[in-house]
């Protein structure tokens, strides 16, 4: 380090400290709410096996093996989801999206970070 005169060497360090590690930045598709989580989600049903896929954007792409009819695509992605995350199904609930293939549900009582870990 070059000193010159007037400057505030007491203020540099040639060696900092490494901080603390930061926390992985939440994905798009977990949103955190005062009930618990949202979910954003792509269905795509009538998959070959049931799953989850990669992130598209702001939505998890998660497959079933289930059709779109008499809601069964819908009752198979809550069940999957409420395995994947260890708890009872009444905790995953849907709520927007009944008809359509982007949904959103709502995961009472987690964190947004427990569902990262969890989806992973």
């Amino acid at each position: 380090m070059v000193r010159r005169p007037g400057t505030l060497t007491h203020c540099m360090n040639p060696h900092p400290t490494p901080s603390a590690p930061r926390p992985d930045p939440l994905p798009g598709y977990i949103i955190p709410c005062a009930e618990g989580v949202r979910l954003a989600v792509k269905l795509q049903p009538r998959a070959s096996s049931n799953g989850l896929g990669e992130a598209l954007g702001n939505e998890l792409k998660i497959k079933v093996t289930a059709p779109p009819v008499d809601a069964a695509a819908n009752e198979a992605l809550l069940e999957l989801l409420a395995e994947k995350l260890d708890c009872a199904r009444n905790r995953v609930e849907l709520i927007r999206g009944h008809t359509s293939r982007h949904k959103t549900l709502l995961l009472r009582g987690f964190s947004a970070e427990s569902v990262a870990k969890a989806l992973r």
